[in-house]
């Protein structure tokens, strides 16, 4: 961790509750916002369980880039690739921060995630998702109960 430390890598850690402006604006924590203007973030409408589109997942260009490359390696022919390489594809969108380190949620797809007025962003180390409130302390304690099974994975 240290050579991503010095390398000036941003790890995405904590819980943050913001408001969302009429615009659909949500502040960025100013740990997590990149050091260079004009960074492109991926936002993905996610799912959770049987619920297709619970938040937005929101990937920094790396991460992006690594989620691409696993995405062309997959078979062109596999049909379940290709689904996947549609749902992606129209459940994605790029934004940026404005100059007041604030993103701007897309008016369809913050509507499919149950944003209007709040958000939680949590913090998933490499990556973040903005969750609706309500939405979020559902699959909170979902997470709560899986997380003695979840530790025996590191």
């Amino acid at each position: 961790m240290s050579e991503a430390i010095a390398s000036g890598m941003t790890f995405y850690t904590s819980i943050y509750h913001h408001g969302i402006d009429d615009k659909r604006r949500v502040q960025i924590p100013s740990k997590w916002r990149p050091a260079q203007p004009d960074v492109e973030f991926m936002l993905i409408l996610w799912p959770n369980g049987a619920q297709p589109d619970a938040n937005i997942l929101v990937l920094p260009p790396a991460r992006m880039a690594a989620l691409a490359a696993n995405i062309q390696e997959m078979s062109s022919t596999d049909p379940k690739a290709q689904s996947l390489r549609r749902l992606l594809g129209s459940k994605s969108a790029a934004a940026s921060l404005d100059k007041s380190g604030r993103l701007m949620l897309p008016e369809d797809m913050a509507k499919k995630a149950g944003l209007d007025k709040e958000a939680v962003l949590l913090g998933l180390v490499d990556r973040f998702e903005i969750w609706n409130p309500k939405r979020y302390e559902i699959v909170s304690q979902e997470d709560a109960s899986l997380l003695s099974e979840a530790f025996k994975l590191i």
